[in-house]
């Protein structure tokens, strides 16, 4: 099994815009301009989006790994999950 280095700092990055979700909602809540929502918006999309390629990077480099003498069976089903996993960029 594949040791996630990258894991920690996007648990960080979650974390940081799980905050800004929760500011973005007390915001409306109190009616601030919809142009400073919109900018925390933008914050938390490129936050989550900054993650999520960051963790799917990470996974074809670490996990998505096949070993020289696999079998076309195990090559096909490595190549199916690079296929599945590369959607998400």
């Amino acid at each position: 099994m594949h040791v996630h280095a990258t894991h920690p700092d996007i648990i960080k990055r979650l974390k940081r815009a799980d905050g800004h979700l929760k500011k973005i909602i007390s915001m409306l809540e109190e009616d601030k301009p919809c142009l400073e929502v919109a900018q925390q918006m933008q914050a938390v999309y490129s936050a989550i989006g900054n993650a999520k390629r960051t963790l799917v990077q990470d996974h074809i480099e670490g996990c998505i790994d096949v070993d020289e003498g696999a079998k076309p069976a195990e090559i096909r089903k490595k190549i199916k999950e690079l296929k599945e996993i590369t959607k998400y960029l």
